[in-house]
């Protein structure tokens, strides 16, 4: 088994991270990363233009490389729940890869409703450090195909252990992802397994979401 990892959910400085695509590509990649998706912060006012950049980005770097993958997506952020289904069909018209919704961490106000109204969604790939998730939203992320996140982003990770054990319970799908912002954000294999070990997984378990998942999620480009 391949034991380099994906990486979900990151940002570049066309949102609110440091670095330009490929310095995050060429971070991650040495960090044993084969696959990564900048995701960055994306609402109505400026959805195409993120999602137009991050495939330029996508199509200069990975044509250059057989051993490793940028794919483009957006994360949807604090927008109202209700505009979330549009949002992420439009943004897999354009171009976007891996929706990100960012849902309800426990460090932020984001809008009740966001998990919800993500996990009913089948363009949502990803629902971003869902917090105090309910087992309610958990059974619809199962039905619709969502991934939970496991973050390894301070604050956003406060919910971690929460999420693990019903996903675990109810069956739906995990993923680990940095939600890197800067240099020192993002993870390597040893830290993504930390990462779903300290969320109260099993080490099979661990090794599941960490490399097997992502296989599941990859499926859909």
């Amino acid at each position: 088994m391949d034991r380099r990892i994906c990486d979900f959910h990151m940002h570049s400085f066309y949102s609110d991270g440091d670095l330009l695509p490929a310095e995050i590509a060429r971070r991650t990649r040495v960090l044993g990363n084969r696959l990564i998706a900048i995701t960055d912060h994306a609402d109505a006012s400026n959805l195409e233009w993120v999602v137009n950049a991050l495939l330029r980005a996508s199509e200069g770097i990975s044509r250059h490389l057989d051993d490793f993958e940028l794919v483009p997506g957006v994360e949807l952020t604090h927008v109202p729940p209700v505009s979330i289904p549009g949002l992420a069909r439009e943004a897999k018209r354009l171009g976007a890869k891996v929706v990100v919704v960012h849902g309800e961490t426990l460090i932020e106000p984001v809008e009740a409703g966001t998990n919800r109204a993500a996990c009913r969604c089948a363009d949502v790939d990803i629902l971003a450090h869902p917090g105090l998730v309910t087992e309610e939203d958990v059974l619809a992320a199962k039905d619709n195909g969502v991934f939970l996140e496991l973050s390894y982003r301070g604050g956003h990770c406060l919910g971690n252990g929460h999420v693990a054990r019903l996903a675990t319970q109810l069956g739906a799908f995990l993923v680990v992802d940095s939600d890197a912002h800067t240099v020192g954000d993002h993870l390597t294999p040893e830290m993504s397994l930390a990462v779903a070990r300290g969320a109260g997984l099993s080490e099979a378990d661990a090794e599941k979401v960490v490399f097997r998942n992502p296989q599941e999620l990859i499926k859909r480009f």
